[in-house]
């Protein structure tokens, strides 16, 4: 392979292996691309879809020359991908970002819809290593609900907690609401949270409240993903250079943003 194409801002074409349907808004995508299958938990990429848009994605798994992402219809490209199959041509660059420093101890994890896709990832690197891992999960419903069946494979049963708005399955609540009460019965050596940005401003809120390390995912709009564009900054951080990943100092200087705006597509600032 020459110099150009190892390079991960180079759009590489592949072919769609395999899609599975998550939930009734979300799918998994597997293909191959050699760079991406190297990238560690955290980190993310661009997806083409041809003749439509690029997309960012967090990756959900990356081993042996394969990489998956799962992708919530939310857009126009989004509604495309789902359209998507088998053998279909689709474009990739990345990885991109930095990722989850991976911590040894007793670690919570706190995710929310595609959310939990990269804290997956993360726990099934964490697995061998953390003394203990505690996850919290939400959704809407039961059916929203994501890789119930993988953290199964990764966590002890009684450390995960599920929680659903309707009630449908698990604890009727916010993901949030109990981990004050598991943060007061555990020593938590860190914190990972991934979702809703409104869900992680509460967990950070409450990691500054309980002096605890953390670290979080931010999603923000990108159309570049090498640092070049601007719209992904977020006070004096690009998310796609400088993040996606952001410890607990670095979210309290931006503390006046996260979780109340963004950038819009035309620059203004928008209300989350």
């Amino acid at each position: 392979m020459s110099d150009y194409l190892t390079k991960p801002n180079t759009l590489r074409t592949t072919t769609i292996l395999n899609v599975k349907a998550e939930s009734p808004t979300v799918k998994t995508f597997t293909f191959e691309d050699k760079l991406c299958s190297k990238a560690k938990p955290g980190q993310f990429l661009m997806l083409w879809i041809p003749g439509i848009d690029e997309i960012p994605l967090s990756i959900l798994n990356a081993a042996s020359g394969q990489v998956s992402v799962a992708v919530k219809n939310v857009g126009d490209a989004t509604r495309h991908l789902h359209g998507m199959d088998r053998s279909e041509l689709i474009g990739v660059r990345g990885p991109f970002g930095n990722s989850f420093t991976e911590s040894r101890g007793r670690v919570l994890l706190v995710g929310g819809g595609t959310g939990t896709a990269p804290l997956l990832f993360l726990a099934k690197r964490l697995a061998a290593k953390a003394d203990r891992l505690s996850f919290v999960i939400g959704a809407k419903t039961k059916a929203e609900l994501l890789f119930s069946k993988d953290l199964d494979s990764v966590c002890a049963e009684e450390s995960i907690v599920s929680t659903t708005e309707d009630g449908s399955f698990g604890i009727q609540c916010l993901a949030t609401e109990p981990l004050e009460n598991l943060i007061d019965k555990q020593s938590f050596n860190m914190v990972y949270t991934c979702g809703p940005e409104m869900m992680m401003r509460k967990v950070f809120d409450l990691a500054v409240k309980r002096k605890l390390p953390m670290e979080a995912s931010l999603e923000r709009l990108m159309r570049c993903g090498i640092g070049l564009c601007g719209s992904c900054v977020i006070g004096k951080y690009r998310v796609c250079r400088d993040g996606p990943v952001f410890n607990l100092a670095q979210l309290s200087e931006v503390k006046d943003e996260f979780g109340f705006s963004k950038l819009g597509f035309d620059g203004s600032v928008i209300p989350i």
